[in-house]
């Protein structure tokens, strides 16, 4: 099996502002609906107190698209991984605001959570949207998609469970498909990339950029 303790993370701390909102959110909620980092696997179903689907999302960022799939599919749980306090704060506030009982969060960096956890084929889904794309070919290696990567969080789908990317930077979407269509346990649910899933909510972003003529990919693969 691959070695996934990498030296070379997919991302940098930076020391971004914090709003003094985010703060209060991040001291206040974090111990309501964070989990903190141990070499534990998790109990899913007990630390949302049902059985019910269970998808992981991987760099929410400010968590807007997260809120917004976990208040329209109330029925399925979420986690979230992200490394960054601001956007940590934000979706904090956004759980108490909506009041999501459906959504919890741990702020660390995703491969050790995977592999520390996450209990191989306990998930049903996860999530990759719009990961850092590291567009300097010297910073490729810092790119989160790359092949043990991949090959550890396909460990922990469920068979039939499915695996969803996407990012508006054309050349690391052909480096993702590539990826996901080499992993021996993944199949791809479309021929290329796939139309984007109706509980993908399209961001203003996307939608400014769709309208300036960027392009977005998503990419879906099933479990075998």
């Amino acid at each position: 099996m691959s070695d996934t303790r990498r030296p070379i993370r997919s991302y940098v701390l930076r020391q971004g502002r914090v709003s003094s909102a985010q703060a209060r959110a991040h001291h206040e909620l974090l111990p309501r609906f964070g989990i903190a980092f141990s070499n534990q696997q998790l109990d899913l179903d007990r630390l949302f107190g049902r059985a019910a689907p269970k998808i992981l999302e991987i760099g929410f960022g400010m968590g807007e698209t997260t809120a917004s799939i976990a208040a329209a599919h109330p029925e399925t749980d979420y986690l979230g991984i992200e490394v960054h306090t601001p956007g940590v704060g934000s979706l904090l506030k956004l759980i108490d605001a909506r009041g999501l009982s459906n959504l919890r969060l741990i702020q660390h960096d995703a491969v050790d959570v995977l592999r520390e956890m996450i209990a191989p084929g306990s998930l049903d889904g996860a999530h990759i949207f719009f990961p850092d794309p590291w567009p300097k070919k010297r910073h490729h290696k810092r790119r989160l998609v790359q092949t043990d990567f991949i090959a550890l969080l396909a460990s922990r789908l469920k068979p039939g469970g499915y695996l969803h990317l996407a990012t508006d930077w054309q050349e690391y979407a052909e480096q993702m498909l590539a990826v996901l269509s080499a992993e021996p346990q993944l199949e791809n649910t479309a021929d290329g990339y796939a139309p984007r899933p109706d509980y993908r909510p399209q961001t203003k972003f996307e939608t400014r950029g769709l309208k300036l003529g960027h392009g977005v990919w998503d990419i879906v693969f099933r479990k075998k």
